[in-house]
């Protein structure tokens, strides 16, 4: 999805967000105990594992999730999840953080609820200093597609920058998945890791070793 352009921007997160409540139609006929017995055998055949936030079952938790956070299924308690999955603070839903770029400012997300559930102080330390200097590194990469016209004016080649921080994205996005999340995922029962930069047109597809 190109952002680089603001018009293309909002067209596109309109048809993507579209495209998403269609996709999430699917579990609307649930009723809340099949709602609550699909999430918690899914969150079961996820556990133990580093997952792209891309996957095709990622997603359709993450539409499932959506659903059940409307519907305050968790609350409920009519399906037990897999006892390794903690509590929420953010929403008492199971614990399944998500690891972005803005990890330092935002900390680990929610796939519940989209919110904050593990403020980035509170990762433990060995692993947050690893965390903190990836996202250090991703910072200056990611903004080059946010420039202004005068740092645009001030490069010689603008179009090459873009794509040769595109090509570090994709390098830091690897290291995330391949090194940082599988980390995580000793301390979190499964941990799902973004695959992708708009902003720089890196797609899922790019980052493969």
């Amino acid at each position: 999805m190109n952002k680089l352009t603001p018009a293309m921007g909002k067209h596109s997160e309109n048809a993507l967000d579209a495209l998403w409540k269609e996709y999430g139609a699917l579990f609307e006929p649930f009723d809340d105990l099949s709602l609550a017995r699909w999430m918690a055998q899914t969150l079961g055949q996820i556990e133990g594992r580093a997952w792209r936030l891309s996957h095709p079952l990622l997603g359709a938790y993450r539409l499932a999730a959506q659903v059940g956070h409307e519907r305050q299924i968790w609350l409920k308690r009519l399906a037990t999840p897999p006892i390794a999955y903690g509590e929420s603070p953010c929403c008492r839903a199971p614990s399944l953080p998500l690891l972005t770029r803005d990890v330092c400012e935002a900390g680990l997300i929610c796939q519940h609820c989209s919110e904050t559930l593990v403020p980035f102080d509170e990762i433990p330390p060995g692993i947050r200093a690893e965390l903190e200097q990836w996202a250090e590194q991703y910072g200056p990469v990611h903004a080059v597609a946010h420039w202004d016209d005068q740092q645009r004016e001030q490069c010689l080649d603008y179009q090459h920058s873009l794509e040769e921080a595109a090509r570090e994205a994709e390098k830091l996005l690897l290291h995330a998945g391949t090194v940082l999340a599988p980390k995580l995922v000793e301390l979190y029962p499964a941990v799902v890791w973004e695959d992708q930069d708009e902003c720089l047109e890196v797609r899922p597809e790019d980052v493969l070793p």
